[in-house]
């Protein structure tokens, strides 16, 4: 990340290893930054003119790297899983798009509701790279069949802020899907441009675990024995719960590697920096936010054998609720409330990351680096309840990683 231009917010984010990715910068002073991939392939601003003043202080205002904050405005606040209004599980009534999407389709399947339903005119989300097929861009499908093509999880950088700017100038309505930071970023841009509240009535996001990088990829290409050069189509997931992590090879044939191995035996282990001290995994700044519904064995581990997807879908706010309901009522999605003191066991991942995220980042402050300023997260009732010993461990891993340069 380059700093020029006396860009005080992107020095700060740059001296803590912060960004994460979102394009927010790039939004806000699109003449100034632009969006590149750096080693080992993640998505950075690079400054390559002068940031006015005023831009920069809004991307201090606005950039997740440096804080979030979500009010409850007198929801339920639980304080693992932060604001909401309902809770379901469930899944797409489309046979064929629920086998497809990632986690019972219900995503999706919300998309195609909104578009055919007239609420809005087109869909901000991501697909994949023409030329890298693991790779990740930004698309704006206009139908339903544009909507299921780009059905799926990509576990791979993207900057879908960095091309909100011509959203903004249209007529038109667009519902934004995007990553928790993401939707934060633009949830916070909101405050200061009464265009998004017209141009993008509803944001959606999904319970994210980290954004891994081109490395993650490449490394999975290589599990499977792969050469880059070979593949022409490459999805994470999806064709079944959780599904395969599948390349297509120019010949046409396939090669795939299980959930477990990709994502817990590759990818995770990828994931950038800033990732790791984000209590925001779940999306708290959408309307509706997305999950995997995943089964629990014995122990209460999530379980990863293959079938039919089922989705969380958590109503953030009352306009998400209302929308969930529409589309059920429109035979879109089948919905079962869910009880959220459920969840912890579904989601071990996102338990454990939020409640240890204040030791991680005390170890940061220990260590001199820049932190984010995070709001409405119940940090401090959450680690009370990490453990003793997860929290030494956390605390000592991340000041010796620091001390290693290994951040």
């Amino acid at each position: 990340m380059t700093a020029k231009g006396g860009s005080i917010a992107l020095k700060k984010v740059a001296d803590g290893n912060l960004c994460s990715g979102c394009g927010a910068c790039a939004a806000i002073a699109p003449t100034a930054i632009e969006m590149q991939l750096v080693d080992p392939g993640f998505l950075r601003p690079v400054v390559l003119d002068e940031v006015a003043p005023e831009e920069d202080a809004r991307i201090s205002s606005v950039c997740p790297g440096l804080g979030i904050a979500i009010e409850p405005d007198k929801r339920s606040d639980d304080p693992l899983w932060g604001p909401y209004v309902e809770l379901y599980t469930g899944f797409s009534r489309d046979p064929a798009l629920r086998h497809k999407a990632s986690s019972g389709g219900a995503l999706s399947a919300l998309l195609v509701h909104l578009l055919e339903s007239g609420e809005v005119d087109r869909v901000l989300q991501v697909g994949a790279d023409n030329e890298v097929p693991f790779a990740n861009r930004s698309v704006v499908s206009t139908t339903s069949a544009e909507v299921i093509k780009h059905a799926g999880s990509r576990y791979a950088p993207s900057a879908p802020l960095a091309n909100v700017g011509p959203l903004l100038e249209s007529e038109l309505r667009h519902v934004f899907v995007g990553k928790p930071c993401d939707v934060a970023a633009l949830r916070a841009m909101a405050r200061d441009d009464p265009r998004i509240a017209l141009r993008i009535p509803w944001m959606l996001s999904f319970f994210c675990a980290g954004v891994p990088s081109h490395a993650g990829a490449r490394e999975v290409l290589a599990k499977m024995g792969l050469e880059e050069s070979d593949v022409v189509r490459f999805r994470y997931r999806g064709n079944g719960w959780p599904g395969n992590a599948t390349a297509t090879l120019r010949n046409g044939q396939t090669a795939k590697l299980s959930y477990s191995e990709s994502w817990g035996g590759v990818l995770s282990r990828h994931v950038q920096a800033r990732c790791k001290i984000c209590p925001d995994g779940t999306g708290g700044a959408a309307d509706v936010v997305f999950a995997d519904a995943w089964e629990t064995n014995a122990k209460g581990y999530p379980v990863f054998e293959e079938r039919d997807g089922i989705s969380l879908v958590m109503a953030r706010t009352e306009r998400g609720h209302a929308l969930v309901r529409s589309a059920e009522a429109a035979g879109r999605l089948a919905l079962t409330p869910f009880d959220v003191g459920m969840l912890e066991g579904m989601q071990p991942g996102q338990t454990s990351k939020r409640r240890l995220t204040l030791v991680r980042m005390a170890a940061l402050r220990l260590l001199g680096r820049p932190i984010p300023e995070y709001r409405g997260f119940h940090l401090l009732a959450n680690a009370r309840k990490a453990g003793m010993r997860a929290s030494v461990r956390n605390f000592f891993g991340t000041l010796r990683r620091g001390f290693l340069g290994r951040l």
